[in-house]
């Protein structure tokens, strides 16, 4: 199993959602989160008063998948995510040794 984490921006979220959903996808987090990668914020202006905006809105999914699916969904998280534009987001990838459902007990793939 895998746990792939990916930060994208927030317009991209039912886009990204809607291919995992097809790709069978059953259950996901999402979680409202700030920062910044290269970009390193913007400046902004209001009221006549500039200002620094020094982490970016982003959303951050969570997903636990089987191994073998893995690069299927990063290649699909990719392509939908993808604006072209600097601040797209990351994906992660790391190996997961145990999942257990807590409401039955099940372990490992079958937790899924």
């Amino acid at each position: 199993m895998r746990k792939i984490e990916c930060i994208i921006k927030p317009f991209k979220l039912d886009d990204v959602k809607g291919v995992l959903t097809d790709l069978g996808i059953a259950g996901m987090t999402v979680s409202e989160v700030r920062g910044f990668g290269r970009q390193k914020g913007h400046t902004e202006l209001y009221r006549g008063a500039e200002y620094q905006i020094d982490f970016i809105p982003k959303v951050k999914i969570e997903l636990i998948v089987p191994a073998e699916q893995t690069g299927e969904i990063v290649a699909a998280i990719q392509k939908e995510a993808c604006t072209g534009r600097i601040g797209d987001g990351k994906i992660f990838v790391t190996p997961v040794e145990q999942s257990v459902r807590i409401r039955t007990g099940e372990s490992g793939p079958d937790s899924l």
